[in-house]
């Protein structure tokens, strides 16, 4: 049994659609549990729609949905014909679900609407995906994830309930399997026990799929994507980037800390614990052999290199010019627990406390009120952090030459650097 992962650049039109067709047409004799994101740009329209609403702007959040709706109908009607109209009707479903809560007012917090109708960008793309596979004889069934994947309502980052999850695995997944041959569900979304709506993290697809992987006990995991394999840096940020062809999960587990997009963070652990290959492929050249992620020794990395914009800075000085020690900063990690903020960089001075943050408007400005009680604070946005493994000189002068370093951190295997403008 094979567990396939397609993100949303490989569905993001009807040609690309067909093509991830063609790549499980393949593979149709075989054991499958395919995971697919929500279209391309998806996700992002219905954040929109998610601002809007929260923002009391009924009529503006309808209309942004409301593209949505018609991007995902017209997809459908080019790509069905026998199977359309069953199609339309488990999407209306769908639409139905998000614009009832469209139409109330927000009484609740941001992260909890955001999860009850980013989720849906997921169930929209694989139910067309699952339809039109149906059609061109590729036989497959449809699972809502909601109903496997149960969480906790930790909204926008939600932690899965492993015991619960996997008996539903067990008993509904696995035989589903074996009697239909693939199975065809969403990532990145879960369920509480009151059927509230939950997201597992940005790119949490890759997540969804390794822990299929895991409580399958699947022979192999491979996330197709639009780059040949796991690369050293982002191509479109870096000209010199360079395809890696074998990883360790040690070296993956560290890539993904510092921000590497092409592996969630919480993805390889699901995979190490069990010894399961994991492959990173191209869906627009499946021949390419990829990257191939397993227990391994490595020698003669190249420089690997991870870029995270839209960042953040807070500076926090001690108002008395006393000392910053335990704590004071121990009330700050309890702001970070208190409003699941994850510091990217913290750095520690005798009466200052920085730390390096996601651009968060909604979080970004609560933490600096309330940590103004205690400190004076700054903040400054619209940074990069940059971070090099496996450094060298050579790298390090190109990749800062002109730039504004505010921060430095450095190990011997790793330097972090916030950039300015």
């Amino acid at each position: 049994m094979k567990v396939f992962k397609f993100g949303g650049a490989s569905v993001n039109t009807t040609e690309r659609i067909k093509n991830v067709g063609a790549i499980i047409d393949k593979y149709k004799d075989g054991q499958l549990l395919i995971v697919i994101s929500a279209m391309g740009k998806t996700t992002n329209a219905l954040e929109k729609v998610v601002e809007a609403f929260f923002n009391n702007k009924k009529e503006e959040a309808l209309q942004l949905f409301e593209q949505v709706k018609q991007q995902h109908l017209s997809t459908a009607k080019y790509l069905l014909v026998t199977h359309y109209i069953a199609c339309e009707d488990r999407l209306k479903s769908f639409f139905t679900e998000v614009e009832w809560l469209l139409h109330d007012k927000p009484v609740r917090e941001f992260d909890y609407y955001y999860d009850q109708v980013v989720c849906i960008g997921e169930l929209l793309s694989t139910t067309i995906v699952s339809f039109f596979l149906n059609e061109t004889g590729i036989k497959n069934k449809w699972v809502d994830v909601r109903d496997i994947f149960r969480t906790d309502d930790n909204f926008r980052d939600a932690n899965v309930d492993w015991e619960y999850t996997q008996q539903k695995v067990t008993t509904e997944i696995l035989p589903l399997i074996k009697s239909t041959g693939i199975v065809l569900t969403q990532g990145f979304i879960g369920s509480t026990d009151e059927n509230e709506s939950t997201t597992l993290g940005r790119e949490g697809s890759d997540y969804t799929a390794d822990i299929f992987a895991n409580m399958l006990d699947a022979e192999s995991q491979t996330i197709w994507k639009d780059v040949e394999g796991v690369m050293n840096a982002d191509p479109k940020l870096y000209k010199e980037a360079q395809l890696i062809s074998e990883l360790n999960y040690n070296e993956v587990i560290e890539m993904a800390y510092y921000g590497a997009q092409v592996i969630h963070p919480k993805t390889i652990k699901p995979l190490e614990n069990k010894r399961i290959p994991f492959y990173v492929k191209c869906f627009l050249d499946p021949n390419l052999p990829g990257t191939v992620i397993k227990k391994q020794a490595l020698k003669n990395l190249p420089p690997i290199i991870v870029f995270k914009e839209k960042q953040v800075m807070i500076q926090m000085k001690s108002k008395d010019f006393s000392f910053v020690g335990e704590k004071p900063v121990g009330q700050l990690y309890h702001l970070f627990e208190e409003m699941n903020i994850k510091p990217n960089l913290t750095q520690n001075g005798a009466i200052t406390f920085t730390c390096v943050l996601d651009d968060r408007p909604d979080k970004i400005e609560k933490l600096a009120l309330e940590a103004s009680a205690v400190f004076d604070v700054e903040v400054a946005k619209g940074l990069t952090m940059l971070t090099i493994r496996h450094y060298n000189k050579e790298v390090f002068e190109k990749l800062t030459e002109g730039k504004t370093i505010l921060l430095r951190q450095q190990t011997p295997d790793t330097i972090q650097l916030l950039l300015g403008q």
